[in-house]
């Protein structure tokens, strides 16, 4: 509370006078205001005078509503509306930061739940044993074929490389194209 009246203070501060002088409407009495501006109010003496019992009393009523779930939810529009020294609100934040502690990050948790709750594909829908079986099976390795333009392929299970030379596939034990011949260079 201490921390929310000094920064209502230095935010009355940074505002355009009224126009009795007072930049805080609250410094103007139900009687009206003088004609001289107050004096400059000092953050340290405003924080002498708010007694110590008003923000353990604060706490005090927020923890018995929050245990007693008593407080609408943080940020609500039920929150919002509450005075900003009312219990019920420090409840509310009290609890978005425990289950925050929890929890984490609330919308991430509800998708989580989502996905749990999700509904899954029956078991007599699934593949059967046998499916699986020839899933499994080893098949043939797909052909090792050399593109024209494109450097070699190494053969697995070989020690060759396979060439495309003339149109055709040829293996060799190097990976080093036949050299150009004077004849194809011109």
């Amino acid at each position: 509370m201490v921390a929310q009246i000094q920064r209502r203070r230095e935010a009355a501060g940074r505002c355009e006078p009224l126009h009795c002088g007072h930049r805080d409407p609250l410094d103007c009495g139900p009687a009206g205001c003088n004609d001289e501006p107050p004096p400059p109010v000092v953050l340290a003496e405003i924080a002498q005078h708010i007694p110590a019992e008003d923000a353990v009393q604060l706490w005090a009523e927020a923890r018995s509503l929050y245990f007693a779930a008593d407080f609408p939810k943080y940020a609500s529009k039920e929150w919002r509306q509450l005075h900003p020294d009312d219990p019920k609100r420090l409840a509310g934040a009290l609890d978005a930061a425990e289950n925050w502690r929890k929890y984490g990050d609330e919308e991430e948790l509800l998708r989580w739940f989502r996905d749990v709750a999700a509904p899954r594909e029956p078991l007599w829908a699934r593949r059967t044993k046998e499916e699986l079986d020839a899933l499994a099976k080893h098949r043939r390795p797909h052909d090792v074929i050399a593109t024209p333009g494109w450097p070699p392929i190494k053969v697995p299970g070989t020690g060759n490389w396979r060439h495309h030379i003339d149109g055709r596939q040829v293996d060799l034990p190097h990976n080093r194209p036949r050299p150009i011949t004077y004849e194809e260079a011109a």
